[in-house]
């Protein structure tokens, strides 16, 4: 793989422009291309064979445009597929998961909230994560209907204040320090989610830890792209508007019926 390949980025939808943002922040001369699967979100309710195929399917596109790595920005494609995708293509992977180990270990009440999809909860990755940390309780939720919600533009809706209240105050009244962030669509959901949690409540989610990751394995393979004036393609199965409006129409945004 050449270093001025583009970098691969994929998602159930528009979530994973989170992860996209970190990366492109640290690494400003890479290109990228970007898919978000939204004909097909949310994955967290999906099987999962489903996943796996969904991500071989997504993955076969991005090589079509000779991606030189694939971050799988989406925690349920990650937990459920990433292994096998792993065994099936010769070029790196990156993955994310969520943030357990860094809330557990800071944790002072050793009460931590994790705010995920059905599809991430209840993978063998996550659970086997979860078992490292057994003097930590882990409350665990399924965010059901966040991602749609987000899917069709309705971020800021009161439906979306309505889910996060239901979601959020059972574990404030456990006394959680740290509320986890399993899912790469919930960053967008940060500045409710910080007025309706308490202060001392910490949010963490896997932005950052995922980009360096990203640069640590292009600069092994010396693959860093330094120097020029990046590129970035954006490519949705679902509604465009709704990824341009969340990028503020600053990127080129392409329908492609895959």
């Amino acid at each position: 793989m050449a270093n001025n390949n583009p970098i691969g980025l994929f998602d159930s939808g528009i979530g994973g422009t989170s992860i996209w943002s970190a990366i492109h922040d640290l690494m400003p001369f890479e290109d990228t291309i970007y898919l978000a699967d939204s004909k097909n979100a949310p994955y967290g309710l999906k099987s999962k064979d489903e996943i796996i195929a969904l991500s071989i399917k997504n993955t076969e596109f991005l090589l079509e445009r000779n991606a030189k790595i694939i971050v799988v920005a989406c925690n349920t494609a990650t937990t459920n597929a990433i292994k096998e995708l792993r065994a099936k293509y010769d070029i790196p992977f990156i993955g994310i998961e969520p943030a357990i180990k860094p809330a557990a270990i800071q944790s002072k009440t050793q009460k931590i909230g994790i705010l995920a999809t059905k599809g991430t909860l209840s993978s063998e990755l996550f659970n086997k994560a979860v078992e490292i940390y057994q003097d930590t309780i882990i409350i665990e939720q399924i965010g059901h209907g966040i991602v749609e919600l987000i899917e069709s533009g309705k971020l800021n809706s009161s439906e979306m204040n309505h889910l996060l209240h239901s979601y959020l105050e059972p574990m404030i009244k456990e006394n959680i320090d740290y509320l986890v962030l399993g899912c790469s669509h919930y960053p967008y959901l940060i500045p409710q989610l910080k007025k309706i949690l308490p202060p001392n409540i910490k949010i963490i989610d896997s932005g950052e830890a995922v980009a360096r990751q990203t640069y640590n394995v292009l600069n092994a393979y010396s693959n860093l792209h330094t120097e020029g004036k990046s590129t970035t393609i954006f490519y949705s199965n679902g509604d465009p508007k709704v990824l341009d409006a969340i990028l503020n129409h600053q990127y080129k945004v392409e329908f492609k019926d895959f």
